[in-house]
């Protein structure tokens, strides 16, 4: 079975190999350490004159990343823990995303920002956060977030080679380690792909490459509740259904999100409009998270619909380095329990 890391590892070698623009960037990438957790391993070996390791500064990375994208390669930028995207937010609030924009079509930056993030490793407040709501609703930037129900290479490969805009792909460390689910492993659940049509930067409508998936119980009776999540929350949320429906004969619809920004609430909205009920479920912190907009976009469009809404999420705090207290912080499967049955 094909890990995640694996499978992202395989699609780095297999666009470097099929296209000559594309480049590779970051801090300790080089053979034989290749990344802080080994997906770009060996890929300076096979492509020494298109892997550039970096001196430790994210803002200059990101800076001749744009540079490259912009005079017709398509640079690939591995950040090494997703904490560190602060330090590259000018470079992309304020450059490579408005560039399009700033020169009236004329120019494009397909730049690909591959960012591990994410907690429950012990590595402590500054190398454990969730932050990619920081970046959510920034005009041309382009949000994804893999899990393990589909292969996150094809996401990668698409990204790289076909998206000609800034994207950020975001890549819970959890993650790196689990298999992509085979059909057997998801028997218990009929699973809707949806690919929409989505308006892109350029104002050209192009193909969804991320898709959002639905997940409904094999012959279970109607859902009394959909929970909406995305990344390595949609395995907990996914293990949370089947404990509901086994455990306590409560049943939930699982939308899972793999483009967070921009988005379409239609997938939800279909889901939602069955249970009335609304649960979204994310490892960022609570407060003005993407939860909260997920929410309040549903309230606008379909409120009357809605009986009852609720988030899981992290605490607003940071996250400690001991396991135990970890724990506490950062929503679980109990959690997730816990607030269905309350709602329901």
């Amino acid at each position: 079975m094909t890990t995640i890391l694996e499978s992202l590892n395989l699609t780095l070698h297999d666009v470097l190999a099929t296209d000559q623009r594309v480049v590779l960037l970051g801090e300790d990438i080089l053979d034989p350490y290749g990344g802080a957790f080994k997906v770009t391993h060996g890929i300076s070996t096979a492509f020494p004159d298109r892997t550039f390791t970096t001196p430790v500064s994210e803002a200059g990375i990101l800076g001749v990343a744009t540079g490259m994208a912009l005079r017709g390669l398509r640079p690939v930028v591995e950040i090494m823990f997703g904490d560190f995207l602060t330090l590259l937010a000018d470079q992309v609030i304020n450059h490579a995303t408005k560039f399009r924009f700033m020169y009236n079509d004329q120019v494009s930056v397909p730049l690909v920002i591959r960012v591990p993030m994410g907690g429950r490793r012990g590595y402590g407040p500054t190398h454990s956060q969730t932050l990619e709501k920081l970046f959510l609703g920034t005009p041309g930037l382009k949000v994804l977030a893999i899990n393990n129900l589909t292969d996150p290479g094809q996401i990668l490969f698409k990204a790289i080679l076909h998206d000609d805009d800034p994207v950020l792909f975001v890549e819970n460390k959890i993650l790196y380690s689990q298999s992509i689910l085979d059909e057997n492993e998801t028997s218990d659940f009929i699973i809707t792909t949806y690919l929409s049509q989505n308006q892109s930067v350029s104002g050209l409508l192009a193909d969804q490459y991320a898709p959002t998936l639905h997940l409904q119980l094999r012959d279970a009776p109607e859902p009394n509740l959909t929970i909406t999540t995305y990344g390595y929350m949609a395995e907990l949320c996914r293990q949370a259904a089947l404990q509901l429906a086994y455990e306590d004969e409560l049943f939930v619809d699982l939308v899972v999100i793999t483009q967070l920004s921009p988005f379409t609430i239609d997938p939800i909205y279909k889901a939602v409009r069955r249970t009335h009920r609304l649960l979204v479920v994310e490892e960022g912190t609570y407060t003005m998270g993407w939860g909260a907009e997920i929410l309040a976009r549903s309230v606008e469009n379909f409120g009357e619909e809605i009986y009852k809404i609720q988030r899981v999420a992290a605490l607003d705090s940071p996250i400690p380095a001991s396991r135990s207290l970890e724990n506490a912080v950062l929503p679980d499967i109990e959690d997730i329990v816990h607030t269905v049955k309350m709602m329901v």
